[in-house]
């Protein structure tokens, strides 16, 4: 028995982004909220004698970047340049970010280090049973954040000179995390300049702030997240929700990543296209957002089509999912994963 017309044509579609992928170059704006991660792992076999909480005995420790500044490592993971547009503070976890990015040569000049402000960090506490080899689960996470505004001034300021690199960019990715970067303002300066270079647009938003990115290209969801908006909306059928999205607020298309069930494309022309998670033991989701911003960014990089940019986010998502510890999408492993999965074709036909 061998592959069917649409296989094969599934299949040579597989192998020909693998190959597009191991040649990947561009550049790519990137304005959003930049963090700092922090992983604590250790084990937990004991409750504390004096409350009903675990005991972590800490292991190993390790700091990586986090939100819009791990789109970029990811960009430059991949292959593409990525100018990154953001706030620091001038504080340890400020610098540690700087100089983790500079060493993958992400352009920083972009960063402003604002005096006095406190750089976000998320503090994860992981931890399993010393006897277990998996089954670590996260105990507790604790941040430590600036909420108070960013200064007028340094917001502007970030945002003219990402506009003054737009004329020279492939794609313009709006990282959104609620954090004071991505102004009302600030956002529609950014998509009015990006449609006018007519550099295409990706969104990862808050969904508080959906209005913010009216006429984005491509717009990242977790499956949650539609779920969710599909209640306030008070639409039972979250496909439903999903056009009505689209349409309300003029995105080309909505990109739902919905863990080990795959992703689904809901178009602005009512095309729907679904595809399955192809892995048979999904480890986790940390990261896949990322990953399917950074896919996305090389799809409309190559010009793909609609269904290879599904394909290409699909297998982007897999690599997150079927990785134990890392979180970060890389070009090697991306190309990989495409090829696994074109070979997995062809062997279940023979």
């Amino acid at each position: 028995m061998g592959m069917s017309d649409q296989q094969h044509e599934i299949h040579d579609r597989l192998v020909d982004l693998q190959n597009k992928i191991k040649n990947l170059h561009g550049d790519v704006v990137l304005v959003g909220d930049i963090m700092l991660d922090r992983y604590i792992h250790g084990y937990a076999n004991n409750l504390n004698s004096s409350a009903p909480v675990p005991v972590l005995k800490e292991t190993r420790r390790y700091e990586d970047v986090g939100a819009a500044a791990h789109v970029a490592r990811g960009l430059e993971n991949i292959g593409l340049n990525a100018f990154l547009f953001g706030v620091v503070g001038n504080d340890r976890a400020g610098v540690n970010i700087i100089k983790a990015l500079e060493a993958e040569e992400v352009d920083c000049d972009g960063i402003e280090m604002v005096e006095g402000r406190i750089t976000t960090v998320k503090n994860r506490l992981i931890a399993g049973r010393e006897y277990l080899i998996t089954n670590q689960q996260l105990l507790l996470r604790w941040d430590i954040e600036d909420d108070g505004p960013i200064a007028e001034k340094a917001l502007d300021l970030i945002i003219e000179q990402a506009i003054n690199k737009l004329d020279s960019a492939d794609v313009l990715i709006i990282s959104d995390y609620g954090h004071g970067v991505i102004t009302d303002h600030g956002a529609s300066k950014l998509i009015g300049a990006a449609k006018a270079a007519n550099v295409p647009i990706i969104c990862d938003p808050k969904l508080t702030g959906l209005n913010r990115i009216t006429g984005a290209d491509w717009v990242i969801f977790q499956t949650r997240g539609l779920d969710l908006m599909a209640k306030r909306m008070g639409i039972e059928d979250s496909y439903q929700a999903a056009k009505q999205l689209v349409a309300d607020n003029q995105w080309g298309n909505l990109l739902v990543l919905e863990g080990e069930k795959g992703v689904t494309v809901h178009s602005s022309d009512g095309e729907v296209i679904s595809l399955e998670c192809t892995l048979e033991e999904p480890r986790g989701v940390t990261g896949i957002i990322d990953a399917a911003g950074v896919a996305l960014a090389a799809a409309l990089k190559l010009s793909l089509t609609n269904h290879q940019a599904a394909q290409l986010a699909n297998a982007a998502v897999e690599c997150i999912m079927g990785s134990d510890d890392n979180f970060t999408l890389t070009g090697a492993d991306l190309a990989d994963r495409l090829a696994e999965v074109a070979w997995n074709m062809q062997i279940s036909q023979r």
